[in-house]
């Protein structure tokens, strides 16, 4: 019976023009969040200190860092970013409370792109637990 079903549908959408994928839509798909839905950011495994710069092999890994909302992140932004601006980095903002201060930091990095992102997995896989830090193809740096 389900061979039987699934050849139907299978004639139907190819001599229909259906797809049905525009028919069954879960409902999940049908919510929207905005960035709001995502404040505040708060990444337990990460917090503000220092980092030891060390090699990597990740060759084709885009340019990003993480950074958080306290003023060792702001300096660090301030600091690199003509470097971030030239190496086309994408700016995690790792922890975070409210969608002023993620305009704030937006305000301080023109031209970057800096979305709030909870890291902990991430900082399990690159063994880290502080920030600001760029991560390149070659490098794990501050």
């Amino acid at each position: 019976m389900k061979t039987r079903y699934a050849w139907v549908c299978a004639f139907w959408a190819m001599n229909c023009n259906w797809c049905a994928a525009e028919v069954i839509t879960p409902k999940h798909a049908e919510a929207r969040y905005s960035e709001d839905d995502m404040l505040p950011v708060r990444s337990k495994a990460l917090s503000p200190g220092t980092v030891q710069r060390r090699v990597l092999d990740a060759v084709g890994l885009p340019a990003f860092f993480l950074i958080g909302e306290d003023a060792r992140s702001r300096t660090w932004l301030k600091q690199r970013l003509p470097l971030l601006r030239k190496l086309k980095a994408v700016g995690l903002v790792v922890n975070i409370e409210s969608k002023a201060a993620l305009l704030n930091l937006r305000q301080a990095a023109p031209g970057l792109t800096l979305s709030p992102v909870s890291a902990d997995d991430l900082a399990q896989r690159l063994n880290l637990r502080h920030y600001p830090v760029l991560i390149t193809a070659s490098s794990i740096e501050q």
